[in-house]
């Protein structure tokens, strides 16, 4: 559970990295403040996407029925509703052909001349790339929200445990965008169990090869 932090104080990212547990159990009566959410999200938008199409997208549910009808489609994980942010994390499988060019706007002209046609040789025909990357993208944009979340003073919790096309329908999701997973953050009430247990490095790096 996460202990407020004192105004300007900021957790550095090895204590967050350290601290960060997936919390279950959330205050439902803590708002977070506008300027947080902004910041949490602004955070977000630096994390790294291939060819930098940004194809992540988050949908935000305010709307109180809308989030009690996603928690009954999500196996009634009290996070859903109860979390101060909830995040349904997306993303849009064609963002590397929509407008490619706005991604590299501030780039010198041969950076430019050379990256947004190597975007349409990536993607183009490639559905499984397509969808590779979008996975990949929102796997790392995840871990930086929690990240932030924690250097915040915020708990979260990623979470898989929904009906992925029942949400879909919900959220209206659009034909070429597909939903990675959730992220709940917020004021924890009940600290996570401890740390079930960590394999060993040596168990978990290979060097060279297999």
């Amino acid at each position: 559970m996460s202990a407020p932090l004192k105004k300007g104080k900021i957790m550095n990212t090895i204590e967050a990295i350290e601290q960060r547990r997936a919390v279950k159990h959330y205050d439902p009566n803590h708002i977070m403040t506008d300027e947080e959410q902004e910041k949490l999200l602004s955070l977000a938008l630096l994390s790294p996407t291939a060819f930098n199409i940004q194809n992540w997208r988050f949908v935000i549910p305010k709307d109180k029925k809308l989030r009690e009808d996603i928690r009954s489609v999500s196996w009634d994980q009290a996070q859903v509703t109860d979390a101060s942010l909830f995040i349904i994390l997306c993303a849009d499988l064609n963002s590397w052909k929509k407008e490619p060019k706005r991604y590299w706007r501030t780039a010198p002209k041969e950076v430019q001349e050379f990256m947004i046609p190597a975007i349409d040789q990536y993607y183009r025909g490639k559905d499984q790339v397509q969808r590779d990357e979008a996975m990949r993208s929102c796997g790392i944009v995840a871990q930086t929200l929690m990240l932030a979340a924690k250097a915040m003073g915020y708990d979260s919790c990623p979470m898989d445990g929904f009906d992925f096309d029942a949400v879909g329908k919900l959220i209206n999701l659009p034909d070429d965008h597909v939903i990675a997973m959730f992220v709940a953050i917020g004021k924890g009430t009940k600290d996570a169990w401890e740390k079930p247990g960590q394999l060993p490095l040596d168990e978990v790096v290979i060097t060279d090869r297999f």
